[in-house]
């Protein structure tokens, strides 16, 4: 056991458990703010959109800032594909081991939202009941939404959501590109992981109504998968919201796509710059965490 977790096994194990992690506390502080706080004694609502919305982002922000505090030494805790894949494409992350990362991220995500489901079983059955929602139908969203994401009513069709999806992860792959460019400004004392949970919490506030700011396609699949089979049929796959009646794609190649969108924009705009004036690394730079040298 000790010589596999020297191998990539020990790196996959890293992702599952990261990617467990983020939707652990991720999808548990969307459990809170839909399903308990508000049925819990402590007040029948929290401070209503503006406020569950402010209490969503902080809490996904700190559940990256864990996962990457989880995972980071080991595996460079991409805990997302997108991150993963531009990696592969704009770094030196081996393109073999991409498969096995994303079913690794997956894996943990579906895992993650067994354990939320398990833990806030109680307080989603009293909601529903007490909201009269049935299980699998429209009007199921609210407690599907624990899980993952959806689009907005005034989104007409699928391209606005894709759009959203790329441009959120432009953004966040742009971000994590730049935190970890030791050419650039790296953070020093182990900073990274709450930096990178802050760039979360800034693309939420600011581009998360549209779709729900997935920006991961582990994040969103895994549990939307695991919703499916807990009941909530279509309306989690193939996602079928009346604008998007087949949406569960879209937080998958959106995020992809945008994810190498930032890759590519910051290399050419600022890594190339900082390599042509001549800028040296920052010493003791770590941009993906410990690396291992024995592989399967």
């Amino acid at each position: 056991m000790a010589a596999l977790r020297r191998t990539t096994g020990g790196e996959l194990a890293a992702e599952l458990i990261g990617t467990f992690v983020l939707i652990c506390f991720g999808d548990g502080v969307v459990a809170m703010a839909v399903a308990a706080l508000n049925q819990s004694g402590r007040g029948t609502q929290i401070f209503a959109a503006s406020g569950d919305w402010l209490i969503i982002g902080w809490g996904w922000g700190l559940a990256v800032t864990m996962a990457i505090y989880v995972a980071g030494g080991i595996s460079g805790a991409h805990i997302n594909p997108a991150v993963t894949i531009a990696f592969a494409a704009r770094r030196d992350f081996p393109w073999r081991k991409v498969p096995s990362y994303i079913a690794a991220q997956m894996v943990g995500a579906f895992l993650g939202a067994l354990l939320v489901y398990i833990v806030y079983k109680g307080a989603i059955d009293s909601y529903e009941r007490a909201n009269h929602i049935v299980r699998g139908n429209a009007n199921s969203v609210p407690t599907y939404s624990i899980f993952a994401t959806f689009p907005a009513k005034y989104l007409g069709n699928w391209l606005g959501p894709f759009i959203d999806q790329v441009v959120g992860t432009a953004f966040l792959v742009g971000f994590v590109f730049a935190v970890v460019d030791e050419f650039n400004q790296p953070p020093r004392g182990n900073l990274a992981p709450w930096i990178v949970g802050l760039v979360v919490v800034a693309v939420g506030l600011s581009f998360g109504a549209n779709a729900g700011y997935a920006i991961n396609p582990a994040r969103d699949f895994g549990p939307r998968f695991f919703a499916w089979i807990a009941g909530w049929g279509k309306v989690a796959l193939p996602g079928d919201y009346g604008n998007v009646n087949t949406y569960f794609w879209i937080p998958i190649v959106g995020p992809i796509v945008g994810g190498l969108i930032g890759a590519f924009v910051y290399d050419i705009g600022i890594r190339t710059t900082l390599i042509a004036r001549g800028e040296t690394p920052s010493p003791g730079a770590e941009s993906r965490g410990r690396t291992v040298e024995e592989e399967f």
